[in-house]
C-alpha cells in the first residue's frame, strides 16, 4: 500500500502562488501593449490606446480596480465584436465575394464570416482569462479601489 499525502493547499502556498503573474494575464498584457503601441505608432485611437496602457500598468500593480476595468473591458470588447456584423451589415452598399487580408508579404481571400468568427473567439479568449481564478488571485483582494495606492 502506498500512502497519498494529501493535496491540501497552505495559507503560505496559496500566497507564494499568486505572487506570481499567471502565463496567460502576461500573454494578455503584451497584446493589449503591443495594440496599444501599434495604435499610437498609427495614431489611431491615441486616447483609447493611452487608457488600455494606463489599465496594463494598474495591472501589474495589482491593484484591484484593474481587475474590474480589464473584466469591464473584455465584457464590452466581446458585445462589440459579436455586433460587428449587424453593424456593419449596409444592404445599399453590399460587396458580395470574400475579403482580402493582407499579412506582410501574405495575402488571402477570406469571407467575412471566418473573419468575425476568429474576432469572437479572440474575444472569448480574453474573457476567459479576465474571468480566470488564477488571475484574480493575482490582484489585491483587500485593496481599495484607489488605482493610486
Amino acid at each position: 500500500m502506498s500512502e497519498q499525502e494529501p493535496t491540501l493547499t497552505t495559507p503560505k502556498a496559496s500566497a507564494m502562488m499568486s505572487q506570481r503573474l499567471p502565463k496567460r494575464l502576461i500573454a494578455l498584457l503584451i497584446v493589449y501593449t503591443a495594440a496599444s503601441i501599434s495604435g499610437l505608432v498609427a495614431k489611431q485611437g491615441v486616447l483609447f490606446c493611452l487608457l488600455t496602457l494606463f489599465m496594463v500598468i494598474a495591472i501589474i500593480g495589482r491593484q484591484k480596480a484593474a481587475l474590474i476595468m480589464l473584466r469591464g473591458y473584455t465584457l464590452v470588447q466581446l458585445g462589440l465584436i459579436s455586433m460587428l456584423p449587424v453593424i456593419m451589415y449596409d444592404p445599399d452598399n453590399l460587396i458580395v465575394g470574400p475579403t482580402t487580408v493582407y499579412l506582410g508579404e501574405w495575402q488571402s481571400k477570406l469571407p467575412d464570416y471566418v473573419i468575425f468568427i476568429a474576432l469572437i473567439i479572440l474575444s472569448l479568449l480574453q474573457v476567459w482569462v479576465a474571468f480566470d481564478k488564477k488571475v484574480k488571485a493575482w490582484f489585491k483582494p483587500k485593496l481599495n479601489l484607489n488605482i493610486m495606492s
